[in-house]
């Protein structure tokens, strides 16, 4: 395949995912992960796609100022896929923990009918379940005005003084080889600060990130106890996920 049609694919595969890694986009193409990264350079001078670590996100959700809210856009029939499943576990009385992700944030509308207390990190959870039956707690600490959360060593503490019936974390990157890898030390530090405090803890991941890894290795698989997904997951995957011992849904 030449650049020209490889260039095509790859901008249409990153506007329409929001973001791709280079090994997704290797696959992709059937062609070399140095073939890939130096497309993207090319494309980057361009203008026509951003480059992140490890691989290139879509212009807009680069630049826009709202960068929260268009993640929680970025394949959202999937992450609210993945939440009507979470939310079928969570009873009445629960306390559960919800951190900061972008695809656990789409739990908020499946959940906003139920007698349960949420104990969380994130603004926008917290704006959006004000007007339903939901107790909130705030972890207090420091403001991350890009991320709008809450983290830092208070925000540990914080955490630290309750117990949770559930835990519901998102994830940057997931494989059997790796485990759980994250863009940012401190959205890892808050799902282990949760984990820790919880009877079961639920990672929520779109299919997209499932067998890459991200910039920081912060957990192995151990640190949770089901894994859901959903249905766009390649089957083979899967079946890999399951015979490694992973209690999956999707």
């Amino acid at each position: 395949m030449n650049f020209q049609n490889r260039k095509q694919l790859i901008v249409r595969t990153v506007e329409e995912r929001g973001s791709a890694d280079v090994s997704e986009l290797a696959e992709l193409l059937q062609t070399s992960e140095m073939t890939v990264r130096r497309d993207l350079v090319q494309l980057a001078a361009s203008g026509l796609i951003y480059r992140t670590r490890g691989g290139a996100m879509k212009v807009s959700l680069a630049t826009d100022k709202h960068t929260f809210a268009n993640k929680t856009a970025v394949h959202a029939e999937r992450k609210d896929y993945i939440c009507q499943l979470a939310a079928q576990d969570i009873q009445e009385g629960d306390v559960i923990f919800m951190d900061c992700g972008s695809t656990v944030f789409r739990l908020c509308q499946f959940i906003r009918n139920k007698r349960i207390t949420v104990v969380t990190n994130s603004l926008p959870i917290v704006a959006e379940l004000m007007t339903s039956d939901v107790s909130v707690n705030l972890v207090g600490g420091e403001v991350d005005k890009e991320r709008q959360a809450v983290h830092g060593l208070m925000a540990e503490e914080h955490m630290a003084r309750y117990r949770a019936n559930r835990a519901f974390i998102g994830v940057d990157g997931l494989s059997l080889e790796h485990g759980l890898s994250a863009n940012s030390e401190k959205e890892a530090s808050t799902a282990i600060a949760m984990a820790r405090q919880t009877e079961k803890v639920y990672l929520l991941c779109d299919s997209s990130k499932l067998e890459t890894n991200k910039y920081l290795y912060f957990a192995p698989l151990s640190l949770f106890d089901v894994l859901i997904t959903d249905k766009e997951a390649n089957p083979d995957v899967i079946a890999t996920y399951r015979q490694a011992g992973i209690t999956l849904i999707n």
